[in-house]
């Protein structure tokens, strides 16, 4: 009879059984989670009485659109917001977040990052990297962050000291994007907020959300900020979703961001959903498991990786708020080497060797390892980096625990046994 232990050396198989033990009661925790997150949808799709012809979508102007209105409506009850635009038209979350941010400034204004610099393709959206072309700065919008303290804390002090009469947009990143910080619990998005209010009680406070739906039981917008975004292909697609983003926030913010997505007049009015809304409803639905899923694997990625010798980040035991876990190998040539064994575990072309590369937004060159189902998809099991000190790989999702558990099984037989 054939066993996952197949060609799989002992000795790994013992630390996997250590590992098991050690993370049961983190694992259970992360059940009553799963719980909770599910139950806030369920009920809201029972409130907005969900029914099938919601699930087909519109054609041409996308006129009328009942089902997309409707899970627009979902998203703002359960995320925390007053309204919502959830479009398959989003082509990222970087063209959802860029579009909120666009949308509330005008020449003039200026927006300010609390969380450090913000990751790679953001900083070509605001202008500070790439030549500038449609950027803020190109209309006069000024655009500046707030370095981090040593330790990855935000610099309050820095930030009081920078919001001015000017200040339109304050900006957290929720995730730690290809930075080495931790990512930013709900507690301290909390603490963040109240800072800046009193500061300016009138400032617009936007949250990039990306990696972090029902990453905890509640959510950036329960705790004082306006206004965030994040993508379908992250967790609140479910790994269903084919495409889009979302932007979820205060209602006079939402319909003032949906003249940048569309055109003034027009809004969030049209847009057409054929084809996409029943993978929007379902993917939303199961949001809750697959995330919880995909944080119990980073769980185990930790906890088996650090018993291999690896330096990772966060630690096994440690809060979560998102899906990513850091490895950090310290050199390119075993970064890429480990990228190589993650595509190998992969369900779609596992026969595929990622290599470095440039890529559109990214100042370094970038491995990415993952087959998965949806092209580029997070939040199925993957991972990547950017080739450049300290050579850190950032691992992300995974659609159901047992495939991110063979997968990282594989990935260290084949880095730390086959090799040898």
């Amino acid at each position: 009879m054939m066993s996952w232990k197949d060609g799989i050396e002992p000795s790994l198989v013992k630390v996997v059984e250590k590992v098991d033990a050690k993370i049961a009661p983190r694992l259970a925790e992360l059940d009553e989670q799963i719980l909770e997150n599910q139950d806030k949808v369920l009920k809201s799709f029972q409130r907005h009485n969900v029914a099938e012809n919601h699930l087909y979508g519109s054609t041409g102007y996308g006129h009328n659109d009942e089902g997309r209105d409707v899970l627009e409506e979902i998203y703002a009850d359960v995320l925390g917001g007053e309204d919502a635009l959830v479009r398959p038209q989003f082509v990222s979350g970087t063209h959802a977040i860029g579009t909120a941010l666009l949308g509330l400034v005008r020449p003039g204004d200026d927006i300010l990052y609390i969380t450090g610099e913000p990751y790679d393709t953001l900083q070509e959206v605001l202008g500070l990297a790439g030549n500038g072309i449609g950027s803020p700065t190109e209309y006069g919008i000024g655009v500046d962050f707030v370095p981090l303290l040593a330790d990855g804390s935000v610099d309050f002090e820095g930030v009081k000291a920078k919001i001015t009469e000017k200040t339109k947009v304050v900006a957290i990143q929720r995730s730690c994007g290809y930075a080495t910080r931790d990512s930013f619990t709900i507690s301290k998005i909390k603490e963040m907020c109240d800072v800046v209010r009193s500061v300016r009680p009138d400032v617009w406070i936007f949250v990039d959300n990306a990696y972090g739906e029902f990453s905890e039981t509640i959510e950036p917008l329960q705790v004082g900020a306006d206004i965030m975004a994040g993508s379908l292909f992250k967790n609140a697609g479910g790994g269903l979703a084919k495409t889009g983003g979302y932007i979820v926030g205060r209602k006079d913010l939402i319909e003032r961001v949906s003249y940048r997505f569309t055109v003034p007049g027009i809004g969030g009015e049209e847009g057409a959903t054929y084809g996409a809304l029943m993978d929007m409803f379902e993917g939303f639905f199961i949001s809750p498991q697959t995330t919880g899923n995909a944080i119990k694997g980073a769980i185990f990625e930790a906890a088996l990786l650090e018993e291999l010798g690896l330096d990772v980040a966060p630690k096994w035991d440690a809060p979560r708020t998102d899906l990513i876990q850091k490895v950090n190998f310290g050199n390119k040539e075993d970064m890429v080497h480990f990228a190589q064994a993650i595509q190998m575990a992969s369900p779609v072309d596992s026969f595929v060797e990622p290599i470095p590369e440039k890529m559109a937004g990214y100042e370094d060159e970038v491995i990415m390892a993952g087959g998965t189902f949806v092209a580029g998809s997070t939040v199925e099991f993957s991972g990547d980096g950017p080739i450049r000190p300290p050579y850190t790989i950032y691992m992300q999702g995974g659609l159901t625990y047992a495939h991110v558990k063979l997968g990282i099984i594989q990935a260290a037989q084949y880095t730390f046994y086959r090799q040898k």
